[in-house]
């Protein structure tokens, strides 16, 4: 694929948020422009790290530069102190402030009418939103998920737990919450899912301390290359399944032929990479902290009648030595943070000869395969992907092999 095969959406008119909201940063620029500027970044921190840039491949560009996002994770907020309830993403250098986005271009339009319409009931009911330093008001988190192939939408109102906040309109309408969200016209996607967590620690982030199924189910389902994924609310999935189909089948292409080998598949969320070997593979083990992904892998593999898939939820590194089988091939696909450095070095113990490293965070990969070539393996070649246009989020696919005695 070459940049004029990219669909460049909404090139004419700029998301009414783009100069403020803190997540895209290329509103506006030409994509040949983004994808340049994208590209240089990996080459100069390659160059950083001293890897060879003849082992680098280049960048695919983007397959669509619009509405590719199946996950949003939206933040009820103010934009000024004590002002008008809004919901959105924060706003770029004012991170108490809450810029609301309801006519994004990364996401699907049916998001944007959830979005209006949520905040349009908690305006009306007064809510205010949670303050975690003052321990006050009701409101956090807005999580929309769909399934792309199957047009199923999952809804997720995250709040602090009813009469905890001060004041008035502490306890949340859900059966009104509910019959909203039902009377939405959502085109060709419907909601099959409407739930309700609680969250009252102090921490910024999404955090299932309980949840309540208030309508449906609490999952939705995907098609990934012609298998089925269940994938519970707050599970691991990637976001752009175009193009994750693609990295995915390039992974395949570089892992070494698997036929009648063991597999590890580490930060395996649930289970779409591992369940793609399995067809050919002796067994394949896959390891995961989170275990709303685990539960969902398992229920993967009984979706996808596949019977050689083992997992285990937990730390990778202290949770490898649980494996009974030695690997022959691993593949690692971990989190922003990377690999601990004392996972990297029980991985390079096994001295097999090849290691799969997908990666979302170019920065962390880099100082993984320092650790890496420090413990006697080479780069042999790096791909990189702009699976997230409009972003700076860049993936990358490096293959890594044990040096020749």
């Amino acid at each position: 694929m070459n940049i004029k095969e990219t669909i460049v959406l909404n090139t004419d008119k700029l998301c009414p948020a783009a100069e403020h909201c803190g997540g895209c940063i290329y509103q506006g620029v030409d994509y040949a422009e983004q994808y340049r500027q994208k590209d240089k970044s990996v080459r100069r921190l390659l160059a950083k790290h001293e890897i060879d840039e003849s082992l680098y491949l280049g960048m695919e560009p983007a397959i669509c530069t619009g509405g590719y996002r199946n996950k949003m994770e939206y933040t009820f907020g103010d934009l000024e102190k004590d002002g008008e309830l809004e919901l959105g993403m924060h706003y770029k250098g004012r991170w108490m402030s809450i810029i609301t986005t309801d006519e994004c271009q990364l996401v699907p339009g049916p998001f944007n009418t959830v979005l209006c319409s949520v905040l349009e009931f908690c305006r009306s009911k007064g809510y205010r939103p949670y303050h975690r330093k003052l321990h006050t008001g009701l409101l956090r988190n807005l999580v929309v998920r769909c399934g792309v192939r199957t047009g199923e939408i999952l809804v997720n109102v995250v709040t602090a737990s009813d009469g905890i906040a001060n004041g008035a309109n502490a306890f949340f309408d859900e059966e009104g919450f509910r019959d909203m969200l039902l009377g939405l016209d959502t085109g060709d996607m419907k909601i099959v899912g409407i739930m309700r967590t609680f969250n009252d620690s102090l921490a910024d982030a999404v955090i299932d301390e309980s949840h309540k199924l208030l309508w449906g189910r609490d999952y939705y389902n995907e098609e990934i290359l012609g298998l089925n994924f269940k994938v519970k609310a707050f599970a691991f999935f990637q976001t752009n399944i175009d193009a994750v189909e693609r990295l995915y089948s390039d992974v395949l292409d570089v892992v070494p032929d698997v036929s009648d080998k063991t597999v590890y598949d580490l930060y395996c969320g649930t289970g779409t990479i591992s369940q793609l070997m399995a067809s050919k593979a002796k067994a394949v083990y896959g390891i995961d902290i989170v275990e709303d992904s685990i539960e969902a892998a398992h229920s993967n593999t009984d979706l996808n009648g596949i019977k050689n898939c083992h997992y285990i939820c937990g730390d990778v590194k202290e949770k490898l030595d649980e494996i009974p089988e030695k690997p022959d091939i691993i593949v690692v696909d971990p989190p922003r943070v990377g690999i601990h450095d004392k996972a990297v070095a029980m991985l390079c113990s096994y001295g097999i000869d090849e290691i799969v490293y997908v990666s979302c965070n170019p920065k962390t990969l880099c100082i993984n395969l320092d650790s890496f070539r420090a413990n006697g393996y080479e780069i042999k070649q790096i791909k990189s992907y702009d699976n997230f246009p409009m972003t700076k989020h860049i993936e990358v696919v490096a293959r890594i092999q044990k040096k020749k005695a």
